[in-house]
């Protein structure tokens, strides 16, 4: 893929998982501390800033140019060292990726990292040691819950993330933000990347053209012909 005409931004699935790391933390008083991570290049430590300015405590990023072309399994092992590494109680993620969309790297998380995962939340609170939450679906909504350590994910529907003040905007810079590498992780560059990808795209090809629709006229049989498009076509 090409990148250089992308910006480096925080996701906007992911700036709902600030969102509720933030409201947490405030519910917690200040004892609980928000610490938002990003694995990618230079360019993507605006989103660590971002999270900064939305009111994180500090920054992680991690950078090394061995981790270009890593699928999500490699992603996730990226991010479960890191997150070892940096120490948590509760992993916050959004819902999906907004290029790959595949929505399983808060699954994988959670086994790398050997504790529960409590996926897609439109609501989420923490008291005591469990994190618990409300889980919306077609036809039924469910309370779900786990111990704590553990990964959770949050849907757009958790809460709409807050837009970073000036007061916000100003504390941002100077807060910490440590940058680590796959030798700080302890990673083998083989694991990851390219070479260590578990999926590869084989080809790709530009979408085709869309063509002119098919225009019925209504002379009173409109229906008819409509009912003879659709069984022409095994639809009906």
């Amino acid at each position: 893929m090409d990148r250089e005409d992308a910006d480096g931004l925080l996701s906007e699935l992911d700036e709902y998982a600030v969102e509720q790391a933030l409201r947490i933390s405030e519910a917690s008083e200040g004892e609980v501390e928000v610490t938002v991570l990003t694995v990618g290049p230079e360019d993507a430590r605006e989103a660590v800033a971002k999270g900064l300015r939305m009111g994180a405590d500090r920054g992680v990023h991690v950078e090394d140019d061995g981790v270009h072309g890593s699928d999500v399994m490699g992603t996730s092992l990226v991010v479960a060292k890191a997150v070892e590494k940096a120490g948590f109680d509760l992993v916050l993620c959004g819902m999906a990726s907004t290029d790959g969309g595949m929505g399983v790297l808060p699954a994988l998380l959670a086994e790398r990292l050997g504790v529960p995962q409590v996926s897609l939340l439109s609501e989420v609170a923490v008291e005591g040691g469990t994190v618990s939450g409300r889980r919306d679906g077609d036809s039924a909504t469910v309370r779900v819950e786990a111990s704590l350590p553990a990964v959770v994910s949050v849907t757009d529907q958790s809460g709409e993330a807050r837009y970073p003040s000036f007061k916000g905007i100003m504390a941002a810079k100077k807060k910490p933000v440590v940058s680590w590498d796959l030798d700080d992780l302890g990673i083998d560059p083989g694991d990851i990347g390219l070479g260590g990808s578990w999926t590869r795209v084989e080809d790709a090809a530009e979408r085709p053209a869309r063509v002119k629709g098919q225009l019925v006229t209504d002379e009173g049989d409109g229906g008819l012909k409509a009912a003879a498009f659709l069984a022409e076509r095994k639809f009906v």
